[in-house]
């Protein structure tokens, strides 16, 4: 019985895990770019509660006895499914169609991606020319990791990214399209799963992930679409995890009912002295 009160615990601390990860789905049910987790469990080690043999002799049963020890959480494994597109008519805000990562610098200095496109053009410090940047002031870079800034008399209202190529340029006074020779940075990962996810929706690449792929140097790739005035929405399914959420609770009353069974059995295991 003392497993049972063991193995019950286990499924409780991993059931308040999942029910954390539905939270923090639905919480970011409107946040650009977010893409859901899903807890996902094993088991613990099994303990042998009978020998595979019954006789003197050494006879194999063709079945062993064994019970589990309970669950553990394994991995929050993230979805990285397409996003519906939603329009914002924001020169500055950019959706990617496809399985492509925009590439920004963070205040360190360090590499990292991500799916959310609502930037700014914003004037630089250093030479006061208009760059573009995420909300929190990282630039995002082009093709070749630098950072994309417009002429000095151009605004940021006349940049314009072509949705096929991903190039950067912008609108003269004529209307004429003018090309900076920059391409809006698009990459991919063999597993973006295995993306470590940091504060922002940005993301870091781990060894389970496998190294950036520049999707303009690697003919392998589907190329990946980069579309002006839409923001990419969260692909979190608010039923589905509902849905989740009402099994997770179940799950948990479940398993703090059999820890209430198993103490009420083992009081009347104690009494039986009396």
């Amino acid at each position: 019985m003392m497993r049972s009160l063991w193995s019950a615990a286990s499924g409780m601390r991993a059931q308040q895990t999942n029910v954390d990860t539905i939270s923090n789905n639905l919480a970011n049910v409107n946040t650009n770019g977010f893409k859901s987790n899903k807890a996902e469990f094993k088991t613990l080690l099994y303990q042998t509660v009978q020998e595979r043999t019954t006789s003197m002799n050494g006879e194999t049963k063709p079945i062993p006895a064994q019970v589990g020890l309970g669950t553990r959480l394994a991995s929050t494994t993230k979805n990285f499914t397409q996003g519906s597109l939603l329009a914002t008519e924001s020169y500055s805000d950019f959706a990617i169609e496809g399985e492509g990562f925009f590439q920004v610098r963070n205040a360190n200095g360090n590499i990292e991606y991500t799916r959310s496109g609502n930037f700014l053009w914003t004037t630089s410090p250093q030479n006061g020319r208009v760059e573009l940047t995420t909300q929190e002031g990282y630039p995002v870079l082009d093709r070749n990791g630098n950072t994309i800034m417009l002429p000095a008399d151009i605004t940021g209202e006349s940049a314009t990214i072509n949705r096929h190529d991903g190039t950067v340029g912008y609108r003269d006074a004529t209307g004429n399209f003018i090309s900076l020779n920059q391409q809006i940075g698009l990459y991919q990962f063999r597993n973006p799963s295995g993306l470590e996810a940091v504060s922002n929706n940005l993301y870091q690449v781990t060894d389970a992930s496998g190294p950036a792929m520049n999707e303009y140097t690697n003919n392998n790739l589907t190329r990946s679409k980069v579309v002006q005035g839409y923001l990419e929405g969260s692909n979190v399914s608010v039923a589905d995890e509902m849905v989740e959420l009402i099994v997770a609770q179940r799950a948990y009353e479940m398993n703090s009912k059999a820890i209430q069974v198993t103490d009420e059995m083992l009081g009347q295991a104690n009494q039986l002295r009396r």
